[in-house]
């Protein structure tokens, strides 16, 4: 298949695409290597998806550009005829967000309006997006689910997230464009950003500086390592939405309708707390980490963690990689590329 990778540049959309080209499908990718962390990790990505181009002798276009650009998107369209699209380009990151909200406009909301149209006029078989574990704000009841409402977002990054999840709706019910979009679960491992908490803390362990440890450790995430939601992403990709004849206006449920429009979770479904993932980082790199101990942060959410019934019921597939196996595959890649 010929797929179109957006933010190939970016830490899941690196992986994806090399995925895809590894398997046998023809990619182009979009990514417009902003400066929010280190561009040199990103130009990386990049020269590792052009060598893996030249080395499955796949077809591979790069994009240098932003998605709000229309006239970008258009000319991508225009070039280029795609079985699926798989957008992961996105302005990241929570606290972020609280200083600079434009960008999240700009990025995450007129961007994904760009795609949409695109997909719309392309009439595009499937369009897969990112959305987030973020979207479920202050709901407390654990696990997260699909089916429970996502209304309360506790910042702006979220309610980006969560409007996308409205928005392709929107073009699943007037258009019928089979969309499915994707609450990533707190993603790590090789290649990972470097603004996250597995990045920061080795690059600080391993140079005897503490670590800042937000409410003493003892909020929990749903830690889900990048091949396992690499997998998942593929496969719903080659998945194509359907509209649910079970669905009923009477009884609403929120992730699917009787449009070709679903959501799932992909988390690995056994949450940690944040004071056992530094234990196993303190494992892996032989180092005791100087804890910082702070409050919790603005805009944190307390707890995550992923039902992933329904995207094991679609796709057959549920992520098990451990946080210990994890975190060392970091920790060696971590080692071999900064020569720590």
């Amino acid at each position: 298949m010929k797929c179109l990778v957006t933010g190939n540049a970016g830490f899941i959309g690196f992986h994806v695409a090399k995925r895809l080209m590894e398997r046998g499908d023809s990619v182009v990718g979009i990514d417009n290597v902003n400066d929010y962390y280190d561009t040199d990790l990103k130009e990386a990505r990049l020269a590792i998806l052009e060598q893996t181009a030249r080395e499955r002798v796949a077809e591979y276009e790069f994009f240098r550009g932003n998605i709000a650009d229309r006239a970008l998107i258009e000319r991508c369209f225009g070039k280029h005829g795609f079985d699926r699209i798989i957008h992961l380009a996105a302005q990241a990151g929570v606290r972020h967000s609280i200083e600079q909200p434009q960008a999240y406009v700009e990025s995450n909301l007129v961007g994904f309006a760009n795609i949409l149209e695109a997909c719309r006029y392309a009439e595009t078989p499937h369009l897969t997006y990112a959305s987030t574990s973020s979207v479920y704000g202050a709901n407390s009841k654990m696990p997260f689910s699909e089916n429970d409402g996502a209304d309360h977002p506790l910042q702006f990054y979220a309610a980006t997230k969560r409007a996308n999840e409205l928005m392709a709706h929107s073009y699943s019910h007037l258009f019928k464009l089979p969309t499915t979009g994707l609450r990533f679960f707190t993603v790590y491992g090789p290649w990972g950003r470097p603004d996250m908490a597995l990045f920061k803390f080795t690059r600080l362990m391993l140079a005897g500086e503490p670590i800042p440890v937000f409410n003493r450790g003892h909020h929990s995430r749903d830690f889900t390592y990048i091949d396992d939601i690499v997998e998942g992403v593929i496969k719903a990709s080659d998945d194509i939405a359907r509209a649910d004849p079970d669905w009923s206006g009477e009884q609403p449920t929120p992730a699917t309708g009787n449009a070709p429009f679903r959501i799932f979770n992909i988390g690995n479904g056994k949450p940690a707390l944040l004071s056992e993932y530094i234990d196993e980082l303190e494992k892996a790199l032989g180092v005791e980490a100087i804890k910082e101990y702070l409050p919790m942060q603005q805009g944190d959410i307390l707890d995550t963690h992923a039902d992933t019934e329904r995207l094991e019921n679609a796709i057959h597939y549920r992520p098990d990689t451990s946080i210990r196996t994890g975190i060392e595959k970091f920790v060696a890649w971590y080692r071999d590329y900064y020569r720590a």
